[in-house]
């Protein structure tokens, strides 16, 4: 249940909010020698104020690679060259965008919910199979449901928080 968490905060910061973070761009693959590497492993992405990132090939030849990745990725940004540091504004985000986003936001959260969900269904699954072969009483097993219920309910409610937090920050001009 906690990957599950940690799964969902991760897809949450790959969310465009407005700012600049360099989490933003940690999913842009660059082709480097023929393979697809993360733009972290060919460049150090740094922030230069709120709503600018700074990329900074290692190698010289690497910059203009790095430029188109983060141009053809699916972020709609549009880096800009200069000289060895490649600048990548954060343009503003209409209402429209926002709702849209706000919408992807509630399916990565619904998603972390069904897994959470399914864990606590083959925890289930698994008492009621120890409760057969006689494993345990069933006492135990009563309890132990209960505590996997409190458990799923505690990651649901965190869920919930993570997702509430994501869209005051989507919603926040």
């Amino acid at each position: 249940m906690q990957r599950s968490l940690e799964t969902l905060r991760a897809d949450l910061a790959k969310v465009r909010t407005g700012r600049a973070h360099i989490g933003l761009l940690d999913h842009v693959q660059v082709e480097y020698y023929g393979s697809l590497v993360p733009i972290n492993t060919v460049a150090n992405v740094t922030v230069l104020d709120a709503r600018t990132l700074g990329v900074q090939a290692w190698e010289k030849g690497m910059a203009a690679k790095v430029e188109k990745a983060i141009r053809d990725s699916d972020l709609g940004l549009n880096p800009a060259a200069q000289g060895d540091l490649i600048r990548v504004p954060m343009p503003a985000l209409t209402e429209e965008r926002r709702r849209d986003l706000i919408k992807v936001v509630k399916g990565e959260g619904e998603g972390a919910k069904v897994a959470v969900r399914n864990l606590r269904r083959d925890a289930i699954a698994t008492l009621k199979e120890m409760l057969k072969n006689k494993e345990c009483s069933e006492d135990e097993e009563h309890r132990a449901q209960d505590e996997i219920q409190k458990l799923t309910d505690r990651y649901v409610a965190e869920i919930d928080r993570q997702l509430s937090h994501k869209e005051t920050d989507l919603m926040a001009i």
